[in-house]
């Protein structure tokens, strides 16, 4: 039998997303309506999802991550690890309470538009969108917006 390594990992295990915490007390208001739509922008965008954790955690731990894994030194509200290429979608999603908390005092907007903001910006990296360059960004920020107009919470 000579599967790959995609599929093996596909018929192995349901395709899932997971949220939990470190560091923090932090609990996610109306986790399966936003499972419901982080699986549709992964089929919108014509990925097939294995599994997706998001891990949040506060500025401290995310910023030993960014210095450890990445040699950033500098605090950033999410670091994304992709374990598979798309359109197969597998990786770690880790966001700061923190910063999301003060961006979107920042920017002037409710917490949780900025924490879906920054939860789907995971999943685009996730799906093959970088945002190093100027065009880049202008491209993410694009698809974040479309994405956010498909969030239906109530």
């Amino acid at each position: 039998m000579s599967n790959t390594l995609d599929e093996w990992l596909l018929e192995d295990e349901e395709p899932s997303v997971s949220f939990q915490s470190e560091d923090v007390e932090f609990e996610l208001a109306k986790p399966d309506i936003l499972t419901e739509w982080i699986q549709s922008i992964i089929e919108r965008e014509g990925c097939t999802l294995h599994q997706a954790s998001y891990i949040f955690c506060s500025d401290e731990y995310l910023y030993n991550l960014n210095q450890e894994y990445l040699n950033h030194d500098t605090y950033t509200d999410i670091i994304t690890f992709p374990y598979t290429e798309p359109p197969l979608i597998e990786g770690d999603v880790f966001i700061s309470v923190d910063r999301v908390r003060d961006n979107a005092l920042q920017f002037g907007v409710p917490f949780e538009q900025e924490l879906h903001r920054v939860m789907i910006h995971g999943i685009l990296h996730l799906c093959g969108y970088p945002d190093k360059s100027p065009e880049e960004k202008a491209h993410m920020r694009e698809k974040e917006e479309e994405a956010l107009k498909l969030l239906q919470i109530k």
